[in-house]
């Protein structure tokens, strides 16, 4: 992975749990936090994102997220069927943690390296946590940029396409399934939710998968925050806060989010702006990010 220098690791810590970071630099470059999807690691960000900020001057953070990576795990292991019954009965859900307490952890991330305001990019779960930073804590966001995601709770009328929905519950289910379940698995969802087309499985692909694996040691923070998700409410009255530029990017054939919730943000979020891209599914292939790219630097560059 060529990422255009050496960067700097370390732990930040909220209230006992751990959050690891990669901090791409430099150091007085424009930084910009980077907030990744569920069951994501940092390493999961694409290299030509990260070089395309590097190149102009952006100074990108990426972190696991909590329950993820190298960052702190929980313990409980949730029946995740159980609770989204819960969830339609509107019965209370007992989740470890929340969206909220996810984005703290990126303020805490934030105040360990003391940036006092930066931009802020989020990406399917990872665009949730970065909408009550941007929410909740104004001061601190430059700008917020928001990529195939939403600020609704999944429901029978919005949820993923149904293959989709049956590998993400597989997963959440068989949290320590065999290394070649698990390529055999991330190949299928990659597939579903990748450029139409794309070649998925190559020996590249699926000695990336095993390196990711090792340094996962295992998925079980994968059904936990999918729990924090369903547990957190009121997240379209928050939105609504949001005082930052806001730039919104979404795939018009994406089968994870569907497309019309990027639509109802763009209405919600005062002042944002949404371009939507026909061949764009979920993911950020080098040839989506050449059809976004200068709509970002001129966001980012406009609201240094």
């Amino acid at each position: 992975m060529d990422t255009k220098g050496l960067y700097s690791e370390g732990y930040a810590e909220n209230n006992g749990v751990k959050i690891f970071y990669r901090d791409y630099g430099p150091m007085d470059g424009d930084p910009i936090l980077m907030v990744h999807g569920l069951g994501a690691q940092l390493v999961h960000w694409p290299p030509h994102l990260i070089n395309f900020l590097k190149e102009h001057n952006f100074r990108p953070i990426t972190y696991d997220n909590r329950d993820v990576g190298l960052s702190s795990r929980f313990l409980n292991t949730p029946s995740f069927v159980l609770d989204y019954l819960k969830y339609f009965l509107r019965l209370p859900i007992n989740s470890e943690y929340t969206i909220d307490d996810m984005a703290n952890d990126g303020i805490k991330l934030l105040e360990a390296l003391n940036i006092k305001r930066a931009h802020v990019l989020g990406t399917s779960m990872g665009g949730m946590i970065a909408q009550i930073i941007s929410a909740q804590y104004p001061q601190k966001v430059k700008s917020f940029t928001l990529i195939a995601s939403t600020a609704s709770t999944p429901s029978p009328i919005n949820a993923p396409t149904k293959p989709v929905r049956d590998l993400m519950l597989e997963r959440s289910k068989n949290p320590n399934a065999s290394i070649e379940d698990v390529i055999e698995r991330e190949i299928k969802i990659v597939s579903l939710i990748g450029m139409e087309g794309r070649i998925v499985d190559t020996p590249e692909f699926r000695e990336e998968t095993i390196q990711n694996l090792n340094r996962a040691q295992d998925g079980s923070g994968y059904a936990r925050q999918l729990l924090s998700i369903l547990a957190s409410k009121g997240r379209l009255k928050k939105i609504q806060k949001i005082k930052a530029p806001t730039l919104i990017i979404h795939g018009k054939q994406d089968p994870m989010i569907q497309v019309k919730n990027a639509y109802k943000m763009h209405q919600l979020i005062p002042h944002s702006k949404l371009k939507v891209i026909e061949e764009m599914r979920h993911l950020i292939e080098p040839e989506i990010l050449l059809q976004f790219e200068e709509d970002l630097l001129e966001h980012l560059e406009h609201a240094s």
